[in-house]
C-alpha cells in the first residue's frame, strides 16, 4: 500500500495519477481533509496530517511514503497556522515512520529555503539553509524547521527518507488557487510591474515523475533541487505575453523600497479606478529575489529529465483559460492541505 499525504493538492493529484498509471492494481490511501472529486477503486481518504493518530492509522502497512501536505501562503497572519501545518504535520510522520518502518519516506519541501539570494547566483544541494533571509517569511521559515526536523529524525531513526525540493510548480490541473496563481494574475492584468528578480520553476508533471523515481532511487538522508529554468521575471513575463497575448507590464520596478513606496500610492488610484493592484507587500519582496536552482543532482541520479519550460507555461495558459480560472479570484493556496 501506498500513503500520499496532501494527496487531494494539485501536486498529490498528479502523483496519484502518476503511480497509478504505474501500477493499477496499487491500493493508494490519501492523507487529507479536503474530499476527493469521485471516487476511485483501490483509493482510500483518510485523516488529517496534524492529528498524530490519524497519521499513525494512515501510515500501517503502508510500504512507501509520500508526505506532501502543506500549503503556500504570503501572508504573515497565517504563520502559527503553517507551522502546525508543516513543522508539526512532518513530526507526526516521522513519528509514525518510526513505528512503522515504510521502506521509503519522501519528503516535499522547497528550494527556496536553499536556493534564494539577493544577487543572481545558481544554488545546488550544498548551497545552505539561508535562514537569516527566509525567516522573515513564515511560509519558507516553516518548510525549513519541517526540513530539518525530517532529516535530523531521519538520522536518529535510521528512517529510509529521500527529501526533494521543487521550485516553483507550474502545470495544469491546478487553477489560480494553486502555484499557477501568479501566472493566472498576469493573463488577468493584474501584474502592472515587472519585478527585477528572478525564479525557478517546474512542471508539477515532471515533479510527479521524480517523485516516483526518489521513492525507488533516491539515496536515503539526501535531498535532490528540481528546477526546468532558471528565469529573470522580465524573460517570464515575455514568454507569457507570446504565448497568450496578454501585454508585458510597461514598469520594471527599481528596488523594493521603491516599489513598496509606490505601491502606496498605486493600490488607491488604480482602486479608484476600478483596478485591482494585486501583489501584497510580501510577493513584491520575494519577487526581488533570485530563485536559481542547479538540479544536476537529480539529473544523474533520479533521471530527472524535465520538459521544455515553455510548454509547461503554454499548458498552464491554456489550461487557465480554457476553465475561464484567470477571471476567478485567486486564493492564496499552492501545495496540497492536510
Amino acid at each position: 500500500m501506498i500513503l500520499v499525504t496532501g494527496g487531494t493538492g494539485f501536486i498529490g493529484r498528479h502523483l496519484v495519477a502518476r503511480l497509478r498509471a504505474a501500477e493499477p492494481a496499487a491500493d493508494v490511501r490519501l492523507l487529507s481533509r479536503r474530499p476527493l472529486a469521485a471516487a476511485e477503486p483501490g483509493i482510500e481518504l483518510v485523516g488529517d496530517v496534524t492529528e498524530p493518530a490519524d497519521v499513525d492509522r494512515a501510515m500501517a502497512g503502508a510500504s512507501v511514503v509520500y508526505h506532501l501536505a502543506g500549503r503556500v501562503s504570503r501572508n504573515p497572519a497565517d504563520a502559527a497556522q503553517l507551522y502546525r501545518l508543516h513543522v508539526e504535520g512532518t513530526r507526526n510522520v516521522c513519528w509514525a515512520a518510526r513505528v512503522h518502518r515504510p521502506s521509503r519516506l519522501v519528503v516535499v519541501s522547497t528550494s527556496g529555503i536553499l536556493a534564494v539570494s539577493e544577487i543572481p547566483t545558481v544554488h545546488d544541494e550544498g548551497s545552505g539553509y539561508k535562514v537569516e533571509l527566509v525567516g522573515r517569511w513564515p511560509y519558507y521559515a516553516s518548510k525549513l524547521f519541517a526540513e530539518k526536523l525530517a532529516l535530523d529524525a531521519a538520522a536518529r531513526f535510521d528512517l529510509p527518507l529521500v527529501v526533494v525540493n521543487p521550485s516553483l510548480v507550474l502545470g495544469p490541473g491546478g487553477g489560480p488557487e494553486s502555484t499557477n496563481r501568479d501566472v493566472a494574475l498576469f493573463l488577468a492584468g493584474r501584474i502592472p510591474v515587472i519585478p527585477r528578480g528572478g525564479l525557478s520553476f517546474v512542471d508539477v508533471r515532471d515533479l510527479a515523475t521524480a517523485l516516483v523515481a526518489a521513492a525507488r532511487v533516491g539515496r536515503p538522508g539526501e535531498r535532490y533541487l528540481l528546477g526546468a529554468a532558471n528565469w529573470t521575471f522580465r524573460e517570464l513575463a515575455g514568454w507569457l505575453s507570446r504565448l497568450s497575448g496578454a501585454p508585458v507590464p510597461r514598469l520594471h520596478a527599481p528596488s523594493t523600497p521603491l516599489v513598496l513606496a509606490g505601491t502606496r500610492v498605486l493600490r488607491p488610484l488604480l482602486g479608484l479606478a476600478g483596478r485591482a493592484f494585486e501583489p501584497d507587500d510580501v510577493s513584491i519582496d520575494l519577487s526581488a529575489h533570485f530563485w536559481y536552482v542547479d538540479a544536476s543532482k537529480a539529473r544523474a541520479e533520479l533521471g530527472f529529465r524535465p520538459r521544455d519550460p515553455v510548454e509547461t507555461l503554454r499548458d498552464t495558459t491554456n489550461d487557465l483559460r480554457r476553465s475561464d480560472l484567470v477571471d476567478s479570484e485567486p486564493g492564496g493556496e499552492g501545495e496540497p492541505r492536510p
